[in-house]
């Protein structure tokens, strides 16, 4: 087992025994889950992204979570709370409650270990994540409307015999999730600071112990969707709070209420919470698959959102950003895809009204032609009531470079004296 540096003494000491008498992980008990770790998890990537760095105006480092066994860092604390449980406890089975990424950890863990595992899901859970979980030999049930139901189902199937396998609010679990801190600090001498997406807690949790008990000046932020600030509030008021349901694309951080070990942890360990909106989470996701060819989960880029929507105050910082997962619906990803480019400025949807006579249309798409655009997507509306009778309606997606190319089709329009509105 690797030495601890000095400075884990001067920490412990500030905090006091909060570890002790709360069940909190150590930076030892961190280690320890890390000598478990085989050929069934995988010591992922901390890569310097050029692209990012130059937009941020710092060095920006990626952890590839994302690349994990499973598409998630779950994958790791499902493993570790696997290998610590009895033969009696592992003959019995386990069971847990989650709508996605903590689903395929824990079937994942299972199904490596030999033991039986059912997975209790919300019944409107993607059909890709269930399958996914399925694959792993898990027995799916679905049960309620959202994982808090989903929770109490699992609860209550679990009886006396099943050990129950929570999503973050387990020090085990904890302690395998801090393992990513471990990798970080092995990977980079010289860290200022770190970002990480926020649910429940439990991946800022483990890696805010692993970072700060072994060098305490390194800043830990953790970021949480705007939607589901419930950490932020629990900090801010001093105790557990539940926000209220909202909406956003982040569903592995949708989370209402932190767990109490890991608000306990990061009330003592992290040093700020920030939050992040949807369409800054698009946009990331949307350079992330361009730019560096990755595919992740809108949580698993919360925290380089924030980073990209606020830039950074210093240049010369060495800054870690999480992306924590990859499991990402299809359907979802074309959106990312198509909302991604509108940001950006590389595509426009626009209406034209048009007599509606032959070659109309196509003098209209000859000069959008020269203008060096290409359409993606055409839709033709006569019956609608705002189409003048004999007149055609026509909505065209159009791709281009950039914003320039929006402004030139925008000045040849009103040139041909062509009805039009830009839709998005």
């Amino acid at each position: 087992m690797e030495s601890v540096e000095p400075n884990y003494q001067t920490y412990m000491t500030a905090i006091g025994n909060l570890a002790a008498k709360s069940n909190i992980p150590t930076i030892y008990d961190i280690m320890k889950a890390r000598d478990l770790f085989d050929n069934t998890i995988r010591k992922t990537p901390l890569q310097r992204s050029a692209t990012f760095s130059k937009l941020i105006r710092t060095n920006v480092f990626l952890k590839l979570e994302s690349l994990q066994m499973t598409g998630s860092f779950k994958a790791r604390g499902a493993y570790v709370k696997l290998n610590m449980l009895s033969d009696e406890s592992r003959r019995k089975g386990v069971i847990a409650a989650s709508a996605g990424n903590h689903a395929q950890g824990v079937a994942y863990a299972a199904l490596s270990k030999g033991v039986t595992c059912t997975i209790v899901m919300p019944k409107n859970a993607s059909p890709a994540k269930i399958a996914a979980t399925r694959s792993y030999g898990a027995n799916v049930i679905l049960r309620g409307s959202n994982y808090d139901e989903s929770w109490t189902a699992a609860q209550e199937i679990a009886g006396k015999e099943r050990t129950i396998i929570h999503a973050f609010d387990d020090g085990q679990v904890i302690a395998g999730q801090g393992t990513v801190g471990l990798e970080i600090m092995e990977d980079l001498r010289d860290i200022d600071e770190v970002y990480l997406p926020i649910g429940g807690g439990g991946l800022a949790a483990g890696v805010a112990i692993a970072i700060k008990s072994k060098k305490p000046d390194i800043r830990i932020i953790g970021v949480e969707s705007k939607a589901f600030p419930a950490m932020k509030e629990s900090l801010a008021r001093g105790s557990l709070q539940k926000v209220e349901s909202g909406f956003t694309i982040a569903d592995g951080i949708s989370v209402k209420c932190p767990g109490e070990l890991t608000y306990t942890i990061a009330s003592n360990y992290l040093d700020d919470v920030v939050l992040v909106e949807d369409s800054a989470i698009v946009r990331t996701m949307f350079l992330l698959m361009e730019r560096m060819k990755l595919v992740v989960e809108p949580a698993g880029a919360a925290s380089l959102a924030y980073l990209l929507s606020n830039g950074h105050t210093h240049t010369n910082k060495n800054i870690v950003s999480i992306l924590s997962g990859g499991n990402v619906d299809m359907y979802l990803l074309g959106q990312v895809v198509a909302k991604g480019l509108i940001q950006m400025g590389r595509m426009v949807k626009i209406f034209v009204q048009l007599p509606d006579k032959p070659g109309a249309l196509k003098s209209v798409v000859d000069g959008i032609a020269e203008l060096g655009l290409n359409i993606v997507e055409v839709e033709h509306d006569r019956l609608s009531s705002n189409v003048s009778a004999g007149s055609a309606g026509v909505y065209l997606s159009l791709e281009m470079e950039n914003e320039s190319h929006a402004k030139r089709l925008i000045e040849f329009l009103k040139q041909e004296g062509i009805e039009f509105r830009v839709i998005s």
